[in-house]
């Protein structure tokens, strides 16, 4: 029997899946012109993906990137690198990407709302390339990054194998693009946040110090943004949130509707923090005079019904809220951009159809990115690039059933590298990452009183992905400009 008549067995999806599509590339490098308002920006755009290998030099994942790096520089190797990714766990990086840092922009309306298809891409004003190199990081699962197996998943879909891996790619690119000598930065988004915290700490035990951190949306604890039966530290930490939200959909009784936003947040913060906490403490103990009092107060703050706070027993849950605000009129507030509106098809169901903020989004930047990676970066591949693995986040694997604190990675961090700063930016309608909880985390890492002045904390009247917000975008760009700019002068 020759081999064209030998039976064909059908190939199964467990065999599909061992020899698992991967982008297999080596990174292409394009040049670019970027034509702005004051300046033109002659740069060098590099795309492609690093392998990471076992012991016996076999291929166990790709990691996607997209670097960019300025022409004109002068010695690029003593100009800033900065590596940078989003969360998720099981996000792209294409949201910084596209948005705020990169030389391209995604362009939305003024205050990120989704504009009207088809998409465009605009030159980005507010590109960070003017001050430093760009390396845009797709961790395994994200993008185009894939592990070889699916058996291999699991050693990178958890907190300390997320880590590794990318510490490896850093160390990799670092050797193959000979940026050994550069001021080196971080800027994360998000579960980012958590992965950079985390990296500080375990890079500069590897030889790699930073010169910055950058958090945005701030995750280094998970404890005080997720929502536990009999923790209530959460309901403490999103009620300005809820406050700032009310205030923006006109919700609020009219004499806190008129306050200034900073002057109404100081005192819910204060209230929050002090008879608030109180009171939750206290449990079934509250007395019902008690119980009432702090209702009302926390009713008047976050522009709910008495009775609805009665009946959640003081304790507000984040997708609740979300509903319950605009419940009269059918519609429900965005969870990463409370701004945001939804249309509510129920008005009877306890939590929103989906998230508005995100739905506004998504589409704009996955039709953006596909037609840059090809139109512009030149890669070639029918494979999926995949903006927010959700299987990535179902299957992620939290160490022993606990939710991650690297905060404590970060504390030590700056403690060996007393000369690496850090700024923390988060936006006040952000109901993901609260402004309130971002706080909590950094005044509780215990930093040692002399390095304090390491961090610095930014605000932004916008929502968890604060630059979609034209003006939040300027200001950012101004403020990271002259965070790298004073963690160069040591």
């Amino acid at each position: 029997m020759t081999e064209e008549e030998k039976p064909k067995t059908k190939e199964t999806a467990d065999d599909k899946e061992k020899k698992r599509k991967m982008l297999g590339i080596e990174p292409v490098e394009t040049q670019h012109e970027l034509m702005l308002k004051s300046r033109t920006l002659k740069y060098k755009a590099t795309a492609g993906v690093i392998p990471l290998k076992d012991e016996f030099d076999e291929t166990e994942a790709e990691i996607f990137f997209v670097a960019y790096t300025l022409d004109d520089a002068g010695n690029n190797s003593q100009r800033p690198l900065m590596f940078v990714f989003n969360g998720g766990p099981g996000s792209a990086s294409i949201w910084l990407h596209m948005g705020t840092l990169g030389p391209k922009r995604v362009k939305m309306q003024d205050e990120g709302w989704m504009p009207a298809p088809p998409y465009t891409l605009e030159s980005n004003e507010h590109t960070w390339l003017d001050f430093a190199d760009l390396v845009f990081v797709d961790p395994v699962g994200t993008g185009y990054s894939r592990a070889a197996k699916e058996e291999l998943d699991k050693k990178y879909w958890n907190v300390k194998g997320d880590i590794e891996s990318v510490g490896k790619f850093i160390r990799l690119y670092l050797t193959r693009y000979q940026r050994w000598s550069s001021p080196l930065f971080l800027a994360g988004e998000s579960y980012g946040t958590t992965r950079a915290a985390g990296l500080s700490g375990h890079l500069v035990e590897e030889g790699i110090a930073f010169n910055g951190i950058l958090l945005i949306s701030t995750a280094v604890q998970l404890r005080p943004i997720f929502f536990e039966i009999g923790d209530d530290l959460p309901f403490q930490l999103f009620v300005p949130t809820y406050s700032a939200t009310a205030r923006y959909h006109n919700k609020l009784d009219e004499d806190l509707q008129k306050r200034e936003l900073h002057n109404l947040l100081d005192e819910v913060e204060a209230w929050s923090e002090n008879e608030y906490t109180v009171a939750l403490m206290k449990g079934d103990k509250l007395s019902e005079d008690e119980r009432h009092q702090v209702a009302e107060q926390l009713a008047r703050y976050t522009g709910l019904s008495l009775d609805y706070v009665l009946g959640t027993n003081l304790r507000i849950n984040i997708h609740r809220f979300c509903k319950e605000l605009l419940r009269s009129e059918n519609r429900s507030v965005g969870r990463l951009d409370s701004r945001f509106k939804g249309v509510e098809a129920i008005a009877v169901t306890e939590v929103p159809e989906f998230d508005p903020s995100m739905l506004a989004i998504k589409p704009p930047y996955t039709s953006m990115f596909n037609d840059y990676a090809r139109t512009e970066l030149k890669i070639e591949t029918d494979l999926t690039y995949e903006p927010l693995n959700t299987k990535v986040g179902e299957n992620w694997e939290w160490e022993k059933g606990k939710l991650p604190n690297t905060a404590e990675s970060l504390r030590s961090a700056v403690a060996k590298n007393p000369f690496m700063k850090v700024f923390v930016g988060q936006g006040y309608y952000d109901l993901a990452t609260p402004h309130f909880a971002t706080e909590y985390m950094i005044t509780h890492m215990n930093i040692d009183p002399e390095l304090r002045k390491n961090v610095t904390m930014a605000h932004y009247e916008a929502g968890h992905m604060f630059y979609l917000d034209v003006s939040s975008l300027t200001q950012l760009q101004k403020d990271v400009a002259s965070f790298i700019e004073s963690s160069l002068d040591d």
